[in-house]
């Protein structure tokens, strides 16, 4: 019989199988960074590094130690400013990407 796949892992292997999802879902973790949902911007971008470049790797990227980083994008995580940029730069730099905001009336 074949398992059904969970919502988390059916979203890693698209992450992993769709570049175009991947860019989408780094665009919608900086948008709930600045209209106020950091928690949520937190678990995406978790994600994102799990099914990209991996938390090691982030780790180098950023000289940061990992396991700091996976408390960093955990859902109670409080990144600094500076290195919530670093792993940004890292997941534009590993998507090949760039990132830009603009306001938008409501």
């Amino acid at each position: 019989m074949v398992q059904p796949l969970t919502t988390k892992k059916a979203v890693l292997e698209r992450l992993q199988a769709d570049t175009s999802f991947a860019h989408a879902l780094l665009d919608e973790a900086a948008t709930l960074f600045l209209n106020g949902e950091p928690e949520t911007a937190r678990l995406i971008l978790r994600d994102l590094v799990n099914a990209t470049i991996g938390f090691e790797q982030l780790a180098t990227m950023t000289h940061k130690p990992s396991k700091s980083l996976h408390r960093m994008l955990s859902p109670t995580g409080n990144p600094s400013m500076d290195n919530l940029a670093a792993i940004f730069l890292a997941m534009r730099e590993k998507l090949q990407v760039s990132l830009s905001a603009h306001s938008v009336a409501v």
